[in-house]
């Protein structure tokens, strides 16, 4: 039974619930709250309060963990075995990869070559992910941390950093400035 409302719920999120509005267009708090409502019942670590922004995707939500009052941006992709904290802002158009392709064998084809295996991926709480954010497999990114817009994210951040560029990196620690 579990099995057939979480199917259920997949295909009423992506034939409908993904195409709703979002905030300020006529009807956002309808989609807000019919996305949230079905993503509860395809991820059973949802927590609280979670906003998923218009055309989210993120597969059959396997071992997705969202924290309280999270958001999942504007055509973000979210692979597998994701876990965001709370209070995390996310911007349109970013992807979080857990997965990858293996490429030694010149001799095979990239496509016909075993999987490698997946890396999760874990944001701490009180994060802000800017737009077109890319988070390859693997990475950690600390609490309280900032991502830039159009970074590439490589490596883990630590807690407390503003993290910009292609790969991202650590430009300074948050609350650095009104030191002085």
């Amino acid at each position: 039974m579990i099995k057939l409302s979480k199917n259920i719920s997949l295909i009423i999120y992506y034939g409908l619930a993904r195409h709703l509005p979002t905030q300020p267009v006529p009807g956002w708090r309808l989609g807000y709250f019919l996305r949230r409502k079905l993503l509860e019942v395809i991820c059973p670590n949802i927590g609280n309060g979670v906003i998923v922004k218009r055309n989210c995707y993120f597969g059959k939500g396997k071992a997705l963990d969202v924290g309280d009052r999270s958001q999942l941006g504007e055509r973000s992709r979210i692979g597998p075995g994701v876990k965001i904290g709370d209070d995390v802002l996310m911007g349109p158009e970013v992807v979080i990869m857990t997965t990858s392709h293996s490429f030694e064998a010149v001799d095979t084809p990239i496509r016909l070559q075993p999987d490698p295996p997946q890396r999760s991926v874990e944001i701490g709480n009180d994060v802000w992910i800017g737009t077109r954010v890319t988070i390859l497999p693997g990475v950690t990114i600390g609490r309280g941390s900032i991502i830039g817009a159009c970074s590439v994210v490589t490596k883990d951040i630590p807690s407390m950093s503003i993290a910009v560029g292609n790969p991202a990196r650590v430009i300074r620690k948050r609350g650095e400035l009104g030191q002085k």
